[in-house]
């Protein structure tokens, strides 16, 4: 999936999926999330290209309870899957399996590099 650009139906579905996810979180909605004190972003969301496998990106302002929210939206996922089948009229509601995003730590790491002493010289 990562080697192919994403059809039009994959995205239009992915955004679906990520507007109805994400509106849940927001409202608080997913109780196994209460309690953590921590708000939850949800970053992007790709679908297989048979539209029954989905990997949801997600992060959170606070990085100590990564593992937490990632244990409650993995938990809540037939919850989310349910929600899903009622807003859309899709024949097969994709398997839902979350993931901590991991491009934000990325893109700090090379920033931090780019303004080393030693590569900033060698950039001049």
């Amino acid at each position: 999936m990562a080697d192919k650009e994403m059809s039009q139906r994959q995205l239009r579905v992915a955004q679906e999926i990520r507007k109805i996810i994400a509106q849940f979180i927001d409202r608080g909605e997913v109780h196994n999330l209460e309690g953590i004190d921590t708000m939850v972003t949800v970053t992007n969301v790709t679908v297989s290209p048979d539209l029954k496998y989905c990997t949801v990106l997600f992060i959170t302002s606070n990085g100590d309870y990564l593992q937490e929210v990632l244990g409650g939206l993995q938990l809540a996922a037939n919850y989310f899957r349910k929600q899903i089948a009622a807003r859309t009229s899709l024949r097969y509601v994709p398997e839902i399996n979350f993931r901590v995003d991991k491009s934000f730590e990325e893109a700090d790491r090379i920033e931090q590099l780019l303004h080393h002493p030693h590569v900033a010289q060698d950039l001049k």
